[in-house]
């Protein structure tokens, strides 16, 4: 409890020293330092090295993604907020999360209230350009869909089934648009109730008075009937329609204007990837890099041709920290959402030798 009272006073000193144009933030938790460069270029990087931690922005709470449970953190997005404090810091529990709603996301991200979001955020056109945000590598292709009692749909509904229902998502998210456009297209008529966030919204399904359905990416409707326990007779939910009705590719967001810390939370992923394609995992990459024979991996950890590492300021076996304490893709993948039914195998999710969408750039 103290620590989810740390990080909430955390944010209200942050957002408060953002607005008031005071440079002398401190918090329990941040250890103020000068502003001397560290690496290369200084910014983020120089402030999370001074700081001695790296605050991270993440879901109030989506199954499989961030899940919190009193004090501790886990899911998928943790697990790449922990990859990012073990690259930079070789430390993956030096990390203050911050919980953050949707409508509230990217305010607080270019308030400098956390250094990096990674919040199951789509990357969308208008958040690149209007918004002004930059978005790192795909963690998890995604889809939009629709979720209601199976006493009122099917795994086969359509707009028409909708038509004239009250369907609940979270303010915020591209959920409402995308919905709106799907039923208008199919010539039904929809009543849109936005609330704070997912749990509200599966609250409110749960009790069947505000909602008939809800809507928002596909993962997170699996996970949340998963851990709610809806697949029992007569209280079971269906996720519909066959085919998710938009495109919902999620990843790290980070402010514009500070190309070196975008380069180390995108090569944070990227390292990920790779050694999911080589087989390399938290369990042998140790034992793969004493015996030297793949170069790329070498250059990965700082063995050879360290200059790559070096250049993005980070210590030469940051990567190497990263998969040592976190694993690759793979085990990430395998620890925070194959528990909740979600399949890799086969999916835009697997590696692209695989026959998926996970890719990395080569490491040279």
């Amino acid at each position: 409890m103290m620590k989810r009272l740390t990080v909430l006073l955390a944010v209200l000193a942050l957002v408060a020293a953002a607005c008031g144009g005071s440079s002398d933030d401190t918090t329990s938790d941040t250890t103020t330092g000068g502003t001397t460069p560290v690496g290369q270029g200084g910014g983020t990087l120089a402030e999370v090295i001074a700081r001695g931690n790296l605050n991270c922005g993440v879901s109030e709470g989506a199954a499989g993604f961030t899940n919190i449970t009193g004090d501790e953190f886990s899911g998928i997005d943790v697990d790449y907020c922990r990859a990012v404090a073990a690259a930079v810091l070789g430390d993956p529990n030096a990390v203050v999360f911050f919980p953050v709603s949707s409508a509230n996301r990217f305010d607080q991200l270019k308030a400098r209230v956390f250094d990096v979001l990674f919040r199951n955020t789509t990357w969308t056109a208008s958040r690149d350009t209007d918004v002004g945000m930059n978005f790192g590598p795909t963690t998890f292709f995604d889809g939009q869909g629709v979720m209601g009692p199976s006493s009122k749909f099917s795994a086969n509904s359509g707009p028409a089934d909708v038509d004239g229902r009250t369907l609940c998502t979270s303010a915020g998210t591209t959920s409402e648009k995308n919905v709106a456009e799907w039923a208008s297209l199919g010539g039904a008529t929809i009543i849109l109730k936005t609330l704070d966030n997912n749990a509200q919204v599966y609250e409110a399904l749960e009790a069947g008075v505000e909602c008939d359905m809800a809507t928002t990416d596909a993962s997170n409707l699996v996970g949340e009937r998963f851990e709610r326990g809806h697949f029992n007779a007569g209280q079971d939910w269906v996720i519909f329609p066959p085919e998710n009705i938009s495109k919902e590719p999620l990843g790290p967001a980070y402010r514009e204007g500070d190309d070196q810390w975008g380069d180390i939370i995108d090569w944070t992923v990227y390292v990920t990837f790779i050694a999911a394609e080589k087989g390399i995992t938290s369990a042998n990459v140790q034992a793969a890099v004493d015996a030297g024979g793949d170069p790329e991996l070498l250059r990965m950890v700082g063995v050879e041709n360290s200059s790559i590492v070096a250049d993005l300021g980070i210590k030469p076996d940051g990567f190497l920290d990263v998969l040592l304490q976190i694993g690759n893709y793979d085990e990430i993948f395998a620890r925070n959402l194959a528990p909740l039914g979600i399949v890799q195998a086969g999916s835009l999710n697997d590696l692209y030798t695989r026959g998926g969408l996970i890719y990395a750039p080569p490491f040279r």
